[in-house]
């Protein structure tokens, strides 16, 4: 989620295009990154559970400012693709942790069943930080470009793994190895039903999140000028924290993103800047279906591996976000509309397979 609230965030996509990559090349660098987290990410969330989610959130901060800091002494395809090495290793510490230091924070005061609506909220900020990001990110290029963007960068990653430092973490129970630990998450993802079920739709669902990617894309393709790019992507955050914030809704999860694949369907087709009005319609639609598959998630973990079992669901969503980023090279905005689609008939059907969920864990309609 901090990845989404630094200033160089709107501009890097914009930063690799302007030392002549080509939108391949933009895609290989993105593959790299979700490569590096399916290696990456159910080890460092075996290591969560065993160790410290509060630590591993911490050092996800560090090694995402190192993987900034190399964009800008080393720029060039080398120098982006190490640094997103960094990036995705510290993508993968804080996965998985993050929701289990929240989870359990909430079941140590006995308010584990409102987990959906604070996990809406917390996206909701992180989404709406975005904005005074996208603000900032305006005035540091128009000062002094992507190399002032990205060192201010670096150093709100640092100061955000400084405050992570004083993060609560909830006593668990007396540790086991590390492997045992792997193993439990693991055997807890295969052998208990309804996480079998709700783990690769998370992850389905967490893959199409790598279109945000190409947002800054999307605006410059749409002829908005490079300077502007922040701004006019402003309404996109916007609408995916109200959509998150909505998140634990009872409404069929499968029709609403199908219905919000349409609209990005459409939007690709007019390729207009009046168009990213409509990416936003999207994207709120796709959080709000995110966060409430997320929590239905969450309740159906038992065990004590719980960042374990998160993290198998972000390898799931590292791997099939090829799918997100072989879309864009092949068809742009729409061919991604037509892989949300796709994703929408798999949430049906997981939706038809499962019973209603437990009221206690649903917000209000």
């Amino acid at each position: 989620m901090l990845a989404d609230t630094v200033p160089i965030y709107p501009l890097y996509a914009l930063l690799f295009v302007s030392t002549g990559l080509s939108d391949v090349e933009v895609s290989a660098l993105f593959a790299i990154w979700s490569a590096v987290a399916v290696v990456a990410e159910v080890p460092f969330g075996a290591f969560a559970d065993r160790f410290s989610r509060k630590w591993s959130v911490v050092g996800a901060g560090v090694c995402q400012a190192a993987g900034y800091a190399l964009w800008t002494v080393l720029p060039g395809f080398t120098g982006f693709a190490v640094g997103f090495v960094l990036w995705g290793v510290g993508g993968a510490m804080s996965s998985g942790a993050v929701e289990a230091l929240l989870h359990d924070g909430l079941a140590a005061v006995g308010a584990a069943p409102h987990f959906g609506r604070v996990l809406g909220r917390v996206t909701a900020v992180g989404l709406l930080a975005q904005i005074p990001a996208a603000l900032l990110a305006t005035a540091l290029f128009s000062a002094g470009g992507f190399v002032l963007a990205a060192w201010v960068s670096v150093a709100t990653c640092l100061g955000a793994a400084l405050v992570a430092t004083r993060l609560p973490e909830t006593p668990r129970p007396e540790p086991t190895g590390y492997l045992a630990v792997l193993r439990s998450g693991l055997a807890e993802t295969v052998r208990v039903p309804d996480v079998r079920l709700a783990v690769p739709v998370v992850a389905v669902l967490a893959a199409v999140d790598a279109f945000e990617e190409y947002f800054p894309l999307v605006a410059a393709d749409w002829r908005v000028p490079v300077a502007l790019v922040p701004l006019a992507t402003l309404a996109i955050p916007l609408v995916g924290a109200a959509g998150a914030a909505l998140g634990g809704t009872r409404l069929p999860l499968g029709v609403l993103l199908g219905g919000s694949a349409v609209v990005l369907g459409v939007a690709g087709v007019v390729a207009h800047p009046a168009g990213l009005a409509l990416v936003a319609v999207f994207y709120g639609v796709y959080r709000l279906v995110w966060v409430s598959a997320e929590a239905r998630l969450q309740e159906r973990i038992t065990g004590d591996a719980r960042a374990t079992v998160t993290s198998v669901a972000g390898l799931g969503s590292e791997v099939l976000a090829f799918a997100v980023y072989g879309a864009w090279v092949f068809g742009g905005v729409v061919a991604v509309a037509v892989v949300v689609l796709a994703v929408s008939l798999v949430l049906s059907g997981w939706s038809r397979s499962r019973p209603e969920p437990d009221e206690a864990v649903v917000s209000p309609p």
